[in-house]
């Protein structure tokens, strides 16, 4: 795992959290820039993956290796799922959703950091 990237995950995800926390405060629907910051912070997550897939490959593995591959899966699949019950979600809910799912993001991330190298605890 490329420790940089997984900062900027955990920042970017929590910014997100903030931003729609506000929109839910104020009352106000999922809108498109909603949407981009979504698709954004897939695409580090997606590169994230990609970057501890190729590692793995490569042979540097981490102690538990289905653990580790089950929250990758997880973490690429939360923002996709979220977005779409958020966009469903046509109240002041959808960014809330949002919110709950960047929420979590973090935490899974940290504990990728984890799996992948012990020490770090």
């Amino acid at each position: 795992m490329v420790d940089g990237l997984t900062t900027t995950i955990e920042i970017a995800s929590l910014a997100l959290a903030v931003w729609c926390l506000v929109s839910t405060v104020r009352d106000q629907p999922m809108v498109v820039p909603h949407l981009v910051a979504i698709a954004v912070l897939e695409l580090l997550l997606i590169g994230q993956a990609v970057v501890s897939t190729v590692l793995m490959v490569g042979g540097e593995r981490p102690a538990e290796t289905i653990t580790f591959v089950g929250y990758l899966a997880t973490v690429v699949l939360i923002p996709p799922a979220c977005a779409v019950w958020g966009f469903m979600e046509r109240s002041r809910w959808g960014p809330a959703v949002i919110a709950f799912a960047c929420l979590i993001l973090p935490v899974m991330m940290v504990r990728l950091e984890q799996i992948w190298d012990p020490s770090v605890l």
